[in-house]
Order: structure tokens, then C-alpha cells, then sequence
């Protein structure tokens, strides 16, 4: 099976290097066709987040190195990330991408937001055209294992994001945040999350918004709006500042940090790349993604049924892969089925010849349908291959 990834995360990068390698949507959707375009590759998959890139392949045969194409994608040169990048091949590659899709290995065990950027990685491959029927189906099975993953089991003691960890680190250096001025810059789903969050822990919360749309734009309850443009206006005298964007530049930069008169005393930045420059300001805070720490959930039972669910959502896309392998194989068993029943002429008085070989076709065709269907999952490609093999003996004598 010619499935390969490469890619970086928290566990072997440091906040530099990933930024380094890192992709927004954008620069996504202009790198997928032209990795697709490699000869030799099936189809493609880039999941770009704030802890992680990672390429995910199918290919015609496992000559293909997927950090040489990452690293070209990204123009950063082979050599400097050989010995931080992680390249999985075949079933390696497979369980990996079940346990990233379920938050089991994200910065925050359990983290509930990369499913849908896994779910977001495979929809615009397939919008694209870049995602074969294997990769098509690999995330499906991976998507299913993450949603059965959150409501099956119960990874207690974990919270749901980075938004959340940060938040509570937020409330650890303020003393509280009752009543304190926050500002979220960004109102994407990390965005929308962070302010709901401070607002439920008592903050007085404005998110600033590049446009609004009356009806198609989301704002958390509770919070007020001001323009992205004027954030700079807003921030002065706040208590707080969280910014969760996915612009490639900095939202927050050391010369505007630097003419605040009354600057916040915390800026957390939540975005990867980062969105605030951090120049070891005095009197400021500034906490990034590493500076959240990793939180391990500490549930065994609960860990454990997790990985089981895993197990039988990668079978189902086992035995849908070999029963993919084994369609040339059943359609020979059915052509050679015909040839059988064509050779043996003695029912052929009941009809006429006009309608006999229709006849014939089409009970053997549905016949060789129905016994596959039900054998799918126990039989592989090279057991089929035995049944065809036999079938073929007398053929032609």
C-alpha cells in the first residue's frame, strides 16, 4: 500500500522551524496542484494547522520521498529538516492520521478543533481534484474514528483547545478575569472560541472584524465588534490581548506594541504563524502555542477505548481497500463465470438465441455481485485471485 507522509509538529519542532514550513489556506489550495502534478503521485493531502504540516500521499510506487516535496513546496532546503521531520510509510502513515484526526496527538490530548481542520484538508483536496478514492477514503474512516472517538468515550481532565489553555493561563497571570477588558483579534473558529470562553469567565470581550455581513457574520454572544483596521486604538488600556487569525503576517507588530502609551499587560497569540511579534517587551507578557505546555489526559480506560475505536475504523478501510484491489479480479471472474456458462449450451432450447447471451450476462454478472458482496470482508485480493485461478481450469479445452 503506497501511502507515505512527511511533516513537523510540536514533538519535534520548535515555534521557528514550524513557522518556517508552515501554510495558509491560500498557499494551500496553489501548492496541491502542483505536488499532484509529481509523476508518480495518485493524489495529495496538505493538513496545515498551528502545531503541525503534514503531507500526506498516494503514489504509483514508494520511490517519491514526501519531505522532498514538502520542503520544495515550502522553499526551505531538504537538509535543514531531515532530522526534525517525521516520514511515515503504509500502515505507519495510516495510524498516524487516525490519532492526529482524534486530538490523541495534539499539544492538548483530546484537542476538539483538529477534526475539522483534518475534515477542512480533505475538502479542499477533493475540491481541487488532488484526492484520489484511497486518500478520499482513508480521512473519511480517520474523520468517522475522530467523531466516534468524542462520543464514545470520555477523555476527562482535557480541555478542548489551545483557546482553553489559554484562557486558564490568562486567569493564572490576572488573578481573574472578572471584569477585565479583553480584545480578540480574529473571529475565526480559534477566535470565536477564545472570546466566548473569556467572556464566560467574565470579561468584558470586543472582537475586531475586517468586514462585517449582516446574516453571514458570527459574532459570540455577548461580545462587541470594532474594525480590524483601528485594533490598535481599541488595545490601548486593555487588560488582555488574544489574537487567533490565519494571516501570514503579523497582526501585532514591535513598533505598534511599542507606541501603545497604556499597552496590555498579556498578549496571548494563538496563531501559527504567529500574529504577534514578540521582542521581549518590558511590563508585557507575550505567550505563544509553546508556551501553553502539553496536558496529558490521565483516563487509561477511557485512552485505551479511544485507540480501540481507532482499530476498527482503520480495518473498515482495510477491508474497502482490498476489495478495491480485488475489482479487475472480480470482473475476470465474471467474464470467465459467462464463458463457463456459455460453454455449456444444453438450457439453450428454452429460449431463443436472440435472448440467450443477454440472459445469460446478466444472471451471471448479478449472481458474482451478490456472492462477492457478502464475502468483501473476508476474502482479499489474492484469495479472489485463487478462486478466479480455478474457476479458469477447463477454459478452452
Amino acid at each position: 500500500m503506497n501511502i507515505c507522509m512527511a511533516g513537523i509538529d510540536f514533538h519535534c519542532a520548535n515555534l521557528v522551524q514550524r513557522e518556517s514550513i508552515s501554510f495558509v489556506a491560500g498557499q494551500v489550495e496553489n501548492l496541491l496542484p502542483r505536488i499532484q502534478e509529481t509523476e508518480g503521485v495518485l493524489g495529495c493531502v496538505l493538513i496545515a494547522t498551528c502545531n503541525r504540516t503534514e503531507l500526506y500521499l498516494h503514489t504509483e510506487h514508494k520511490k517519491i520521498d514526501p519531505l522532498l516535496l514538502l520542503t520544495k513546496a515550502a522553499n526551505v532546503p531538504l537538509a535543514a529538516y531531515q532530522d526534525i521531520a517525521a516520514v511515515r510509510q503504509s500502515e505507519e502513515a495510516i495510524t498516524h492520521l487516525f490519532e492526529v484526526a482524534a486530538g490523541m496527538q495534539s499539544q492538548i490530548f483530546g484537542d476538539d478543533q483538529i477534526v475539522s481542520q483534518v475534515r477542512g484538508a480533505i475538502a479542499l483536496s477533493r475540491k481541487l481534484h488532488c484526492a484520489d478514492s484511497v486518500l478520499d477514503t482513508l480521512f473519511r474512516c480517520a474523520v468517522t474514528g475522530s467523531k466516534r472517538v468524542k462520543t464514545e468515550t470520555r477523555l476527562v481532565g482535557v480541555p478542548a483547545s489551545a483557546a482553553h489553555r489559554g484562557v486558564a493561563r490568562a486567569a493564572e497571570i490576572l488573578g481573574t478575569l472578572q471584569k477585565k477588558r479583553a480584545v480578540v483579534i480574529g473571529n475565526g473558529e480559534m477566535g470565536r472560541l477564545a472570546a466566548s470562553l473569556l467572556y464566560q469567565a467574565g470579561c468584558q470581550v470586543t472582537v475586531t472584524l475586517r468586514s462585517y455581513r449582516h446574516g453571514e457574520t458570527v459574532v459570540p454572544a455577548g461580545c462587541a465588534t470594532y474594525p480590524y483596521d483601528e485594533r490598535c486604538n481599541l488595545i490601548e488600556g486593555a487588560d488582555l490581548v488574544v489574537s487567533a487569525t490565519t494571516s501570514p503576517h503579523y497582526t501585532l507588530c514591535q513598533e505598534q506594541i511599542e507606541r501603545m502609551e497604556n499597552p496590555p499587560v498579556l498578549m496571548i497569540d494563538l496563531a501559527m504563524p504567529r500574529d504577534i511579534e514578540d521582542a521581549g517587551y518590558q511590563n508585557i507578557t507575550v505567550l505563544n502555542l509553546d508556551d501553553l505546555g502539553t496536558l496529558e489526559d490521565e483516563n487509561a480506560e477511557e485512552r485505551a477505548a479511544a485507540y480501540a475505536i481507532l482499530e476498527e475504523e482503520k480495518a473498515e478501510f482495510y477491508a474497502w481497500y482490498e476489495y478495491r484491489k480485488a475489482l479487475p479480479v472480480i470482473a475476470q471472474m465474471k467474464d470467465t463465470a459467462l464463458m463457463r456458462v456459455r460453454h455449456d449450451r444444453s438450457f439453450s432450447t428454452l429460449y431463443t438465441e436472440n435472448d440467450i447471451d443477454e440472459l445469460i450476462e446478466l444472471a451471471v454478472h448479478k449472481t458474482i455481485d451478490m456472492l462477492l458482496g457478502g464475502m468483501k470482508d473476508g476474502l482479499t485480493a489474492v484469495q479472489m485471485q485463487s478462486c478466479l485461478d480455478k474457476m479458469q481450469k477447463g477454459i478452452g479445452k
